[in-house]
């Protein structure tokens, strides 16, 4: 059973900075991609960013594009999302998840909640 726990998420104004971190309980080189979603009250999760376990981003969004930055550390485990100039939509539960060969996502983290607000 793979275990991702997720950290960072807080309180934040308008054009600052927070860095999310995913750490997988395995090796990520178990993992074909990973990836960061967020949810909003009422709303479907949306994946934003992924990126294969060789380090290569796969996908982002074009909400995050330009912001955001998803890279991954082998020797922690962990997969992290840097989210440069936040602004008031970017408020989310931020979950990571992983892609062991299947057509869907296998394995989520609890989330971490962003909020952003003067």
């Amino acid at each position: 059973q793979v275990q991702l726990v997720e950290s960072g998420g807080g309180l934040v104004q308008p054009g600052g900075s927070l860095r999310l971190s995913c750490k997988a309980s395995v090796s990520i080189f178990n993992f074909d991609e990973m990836a960061w979603s967020r949810q909003t009250p009422g709303k479907e999760r949306d994946v934003i960013a992924q990126i294969t376990s060789g380090g290569t981003p796969a996908y982002w969004d074009s909400s995050v594009k330009g912001r955001f930055t998803i890279s991954r550390d082998i020797t922690k485990n962990t997969i992290y999302l840097q989210m440069n100039s936040l602004k008031p939509e970017d408020t989310a539960v931020y979950y990571c998840a992983v892609l062991t060969g299947g057509d869907s996502w296998d394995y989520w983290g609890q989330g971490t909640q962003v909020t952003v607000s003067s």
